[in-house]
């Protein structure tokens, strides 16, 4: 019996610590201790090593006050390291993850880009800020009735991520998608000039490259005599469907399968460079056989 009773202060502390640890300090428990008695250095220790999920409101702040909470107390609430209620930790970023809802970087992304590989692959901007004229003699034959044609050459001869789907499905990431806290100062994948910044797929255009010897292009823009228009034409834009995932995230698909081929997602900015709206940002992928 003598070593039951020894023994049971021991077992007492073993069952209790579970129940201390799950512990959560609360805006009433903290007056409970006070109204006790507690003297007002063992609950701020109190509040120190213990978890707490107050609710420290400027009405609650007053209303701790009139009941007699010291203000040291409320300054340790204030304070206290291990709130349950603090700000989530940051999201992992995942670069492949197939669920469109798990946090992606903002930018453009293909699924399946190998069938049934499950998972995503992001397609990398390029920037395309030159711009270079064709149908130059029938424009000046007919002194500008005929279209002079304004094409922007898109870096590298292919494009680094191809697939065998025809229907690919795109998940576009925009800046809405990733916490508030978390976005960057300025800089973004889906900036432009003068600080726009693209926010729907709408803002794109889906199209087909001209393919040539080492070398892709795409129309953006056209001028005769009766002036000048600057942006892909409406004849150029291949139609896709853009549905809302999540806050800041789309599923786009191709209106129709795409013929094996050089395509891009063209991002205008304008006036970013000498030649006014000649100057675009490309997600650009190809359609192979």
């Amino acid at each position: 019996m003598s070593r039951l009773r020894a023994a049971l202060p021991a077992l007492l502390l073993a069952l209790a610590s579970p129940l201390a640890a799950q512990e959560i300090l609360t805006n009433e428990t903290i007056v409970k201790l006070l109204a006790a008695g507690l003297d007002q250095a063992t609950v701020i220790e109190k509040v120190k090593t213990t978890k707490g999920n107050y609710d420290l409101s400027t009405d609650q702040l007053i209303a701790l006050k009139q009941k007699g909470v010291p203000g040291p107390v409320i300054a340790a609430m204030l304070t206290s390291t291990q709130p349950v209620a603090a700000v989530a930790a940051a999201p992992e970023f995942s670069p492949d993850s197939p669920d469109p809802k798990a946090p992606h970087y903002p930018g453009v992304y293909v699924l399946n880009l190998n069938p049934g590989d499950g998972k995503m692959t992001r397609i990398n901007a390029t920037a395309s800020n030159q711009a270079k004229t064709g149908g130059l003699l029938g424009y000046a034959f007919t002194m500008g009735i005929a279209s002079l044609s304004i094409k922007a050459p898109i870096p590298l001869p292919t494009a680094k991520v191809r697939t065998a789907n025809p229907r690919p499905v795109f998940y576009f990431f925009f800046d809405e998608s990733v916490p508030r806290a978390l976005q960057g100062n300025g800089s973004t994948t889906w900036g432009g000039n003068g600080g726009q910044i693209t926010t729907s797929p709408s803002e794109l255009s889906l199209v087909k490259f001209t393919e040539k010897p080492n070398a892709r292009e795409a129309r953006v823009g056209s001028a005769n005599i009766a002036g000048a228009k600057t942006g892909v034409m409406d004849k150029d834009r291949l139609g896709f469907s853009a549905d809302v995932v999540a806050p800041g995230v789309f599923k786009v698909v191709p209106d129709t399968d795409l013929i094996p081929g050089e395509y891009g997602f063209i991002q205008p900015i304008p006036g970013a460079g000498t030649s006014g709206a000649m100057t675009a940002k490309v997600f650009d992928f190809a359609v192979t056989r």
